[in-house]
């Protein structure tokens, strides 16, 4: 198994904690824990594809304009569809669900679970 997929399960597991009250969820730890974590995986698969594309473990990015610049040059060259995709999934899981404890999710946060 991948590690970008052990990361979405854990963080799959850790929402499936957060207690839900009128439709939405009442914890906001267990889903700031979640956001993070499925964040985290997004990073992870973007490594492993940039791996197996011949970047080395030392060239892998560090900052989310790193991440960005990578996903530009390697991955969506002609199509820059996957840089706003994941541009959104920064926004909504790492700013809003995680630093911003925004737990009302969108359209990308239930997608990413």
């Amino acid at each position: 198994m991948s590690e970008a997929i052990r990361y979405l399960n854990n963080a799959k597991e850790i929402l499936g904690k957060a207690k839900i009250e009128d439709n939405r969820y009442s914890d906001v730890k267990y889903v700031q824990e979640a956001c993070g974590t499925a964040y985290l995986a997004v990073l992870k698969a973007i490594d492993e594809y940039l791996l197996k594309s011949g970047v080395i473990q030392k060239e892998l990015p560090k900052s989310i304009d790193g991440y960005r610049k990578a996903i530009q040059k390697y991955i969506s060259v002609r199509n820059g569809k996957l840089l706003k995709e994941f541009g959104d999934i920064y926004d909504e899981l790492h700013i809003g669900g995680y630093y911003m404890r925004n737990i009302a999710f969108s359209r990308h946060s239930k997608r990413s679970f």
